[in-house]
């Protein structure tokens, strides 16, 4: 059972892979990047933070699988029986770490019986982790205080608040999601769109900073894992399209369908984003 002392200790495990990524991204040398089979890129620092995450993770849980970004790919007739495993993206936002923009993340997340129930994202270049776990809550640190306290967070309440703000990714903003927002302001009032890379989107949720983060193009498991565990520990929720919770690990390809991040999933979204 996740207590909140395993929590801090995979907590330590993200920052200590940050500390491998810093090493790559403040070198004065250019940032080597190469490209998966998936067309995706990949750098030194991906692979680092890997290393160090499986090492001490299978240290600190022997008994509990991984499954990493950067893994070796490992067929859905072995997971598929997993009640319980790790699902790890050793770098997210491997681009904005590329353009050396400050918007990447470490994210470890406990699966269990198809759910994110736990979650770490740390912020390598501010310093600042978010984690938290369904049933004992969610907190936002930032190492670069003075005293470095974990404040508690939690997602707010549409009507406690004035204006709606949405986030949106800052590299995949289509017709779609212009669609979506434009029937959001139609409802609510014009909004405030906050663009941000990586998993910081449903982190902004989690720490009551913004409402929605509708999602319209592709993502894989491990980019949302963590975030979801942190956000659902908050208060709010991540569903697909027929706003059902996003669930893990229930078919061979590790993709997502879309999703909206929600930070109060009791308003009515689904009956205001059906309407025409």
């Amino acid at each position: 059972m996740l207590d909140l002392s395993l929590l801090n200790e995979v907590k330590d495990i993200a920052i200590a892979a940050g500390v491998e990524i810093l090493e790559v991204y403040n070198s004065d040398r250019a940032i080597a990047v190469t490209t998966k089979q998936d067309d995706s890129p990949i750098t030194d620092a991906d692979r680092r933070a890997h290393r160090l995450i499986i090492k001490r993770l299978s240290k600190l849980t022997p008994d509990i699988p991984l499954l990493s970004e950067e893994s070796d790919a490992i067929d859905f007739s072995q997971r598929k029986s997993w009640q319980r495993y790790w699902l790890i993206d050793p770098l997210d936002g491997t681009k904005e770490f590329i353009s050396r923009n400050g918007e990447f993340t470490v994210n470890i997340a406990l699966i269990e019986n198809n759910t994110a129930v736990a979650g770490v994202v740390y912020v390598p270049v501010s310093g600042v982790s978010y984690f938290g776990g369904i049933g004992l809550g969610a907190w936002k640190q930032d190492l670069n205080r003075a005293d470095a306290v974990a404040n508690p967070i939690k997602c707010r309440l549409m009507e406690q608040e004035n204006g709606i703000s949405i986030v949106a990714s800052r590299r995949h903003r289509g017709e779609d999601l212009n669609a979506v927002i434009q029937q959001i302001e139609e409802q609510l009032g014009k909004a405030t769109i906050v663009s941000m890379g990586s998993s910081l989107k449903m982190c902004l949720l989690a720490e009551g900073m913004a409402d929605i983060y509708p999602r319209l193009a592709p993502t894989s498991e491990w980019d949302t894992a963590a975030a979801q565990g942190i956000l659902t520990a908050a208060g709010g929720a991540i569903v697909d399209l027929q706003f059902q919770t996003l669930r893990y690990n229930t078919k061979a390809e590790l993709l997502n369908p879309c999703f909206i991040a929600l930070a109060d999933p009791l308003y009515p979204w689904q009956e205001l984003l059906d309407k025409q």
